[in-house]
């Protein structure tokens, strides 16, 4: 079964967080945005805002291309 658009960023976005050693809440304060949106985000329940998006890359430090990566 093939991810949802949704569900292959919120992996993208765990994966990358926990590769710079970060929880869901260091994430959070870095972008600036509650825990519990990234929690929703990293399990596919919401769809981030571009706004959003930006804010994550930007707090794990990584393009928004990597974010992407894998969805079409």
């Amino acid at each position: 079964m093939e991810r949802s658009q949704r569900q292959q960023f919120g992996l993208n976005l765990a994966t990358e967080r926990k590769k710079a050693g970060l929880s869901q809440e260091d994430l959070a304060f870095r972008a600036d945005l509650h825990r519990t949106e990234v929690s929703l985000i990293e399990r596919g329940l919401r769809e981030p805002r571009l706004e959003t998006f930006l804010k994550l890359s930007r707090g794990l430090g990584v393009t928004p291309a990597t974010l992407i990566d894998g969805i079409r």
